[in-house]
This record gives structure tokens, sequence and C-alpha cells, in this order.
């Protein structure tokens, strides 16, 4: 729970930021993970690729990073984006982008749970994608 109160106080954070290197100002959201390519099982010592897919609201948000978080065998991610202070934005309502990282299996130690942000529900709590990928040997 911790963790989810510091993925939400960095949101609060980084919307205060308003870099304006190109004369524009961005505040910065997470967006929602729609989908996830990721293997049934891993090896220990291997490396493997995430790609998440997910939405982009409008035409004004743009990747800027991924947020990643771990605790014991448990991974927290979302996709962060800068959204530009524009008059000109337009909704893309089936807009979707994907992100690759790689993911290196270094525990052994049964499973690896992965939580990928999906936003929030009625009642204000996030909601998550959950996958539970086995380690073999």
């Amino acid at each position: 729970m911790k963790k989810i109160a510091a993925l939400i106080t960095l949101l609060f954070i980084l919307n205060s930021c308003t870099p304006e290197d190109d004369g524009l100002k961005y505040s910065f959201e997470l967006v929602k993970i729609e989908s996830v390519e990721l293997p049934a099982e891993f090896s220990l010592g291997q490396v493997y690729p995430i790609t998440v897919h997910y939405k982009l609201p409008t035409s004004c948000h743009f990747f800027n990073n991924l947020y990643y978080d771990k605790n014991l065998n448990v991974r927290t991610i979302a996709v962060e984006c800068a959204v530009a202070d524009r008059n000109d934005c337009e909704d893309l309502p089936n807009q979707t982008a994907e992100y690759t990282f790689n993911f290196e299996v270094t525990s052994n130690g049964g499973t690896y749970i992965f939580k990928f942000y999906q936003g929030k529900n009625e009642a204000g709590e996030n909601i998550f994608l959950q996958y539970e990928v086995p380690v073999t040997n």
C-alpha cells in the first residue's frame, strides 16, 4: 500500500513540474495500460522483453517515462506521459502505443507478480492488470 501511495505522490510532484524548453508547459499523468506481452514462464538468469500497450488519450500526450517499482517478487509498472498544455489537443479514442523494456530474472523465489496500472475505479482506488509468472529452473 505504501508503494501505491508513493506512486500517487510522485504523480502529484511531477504534475507540479512544468518544463518550458519549447515554450509549452507540461503536466504529467499516468495512462492506462491496455495489454501486456510477457512470457508464460521465466528461467533464472535470463533476460526477457516485456511490452506494454497503453492508451494515448489526446494528441497532446507523449511518452515520458516508465514507472517501475519492485518489492520482493512484486513489480508495479505504470506508463507516465507528458501532457502539453495546448488548446488544439485532439481526442484519440482508439490511439494506443507500446513500450518494451527488458526484465532480468534474478530470483528463483517461485513466482513474479506483475501489476500494470490501469487507472482508478469509481471509488478513486488504483486498479491493475495483474499477472503471475513462475520461475522454472
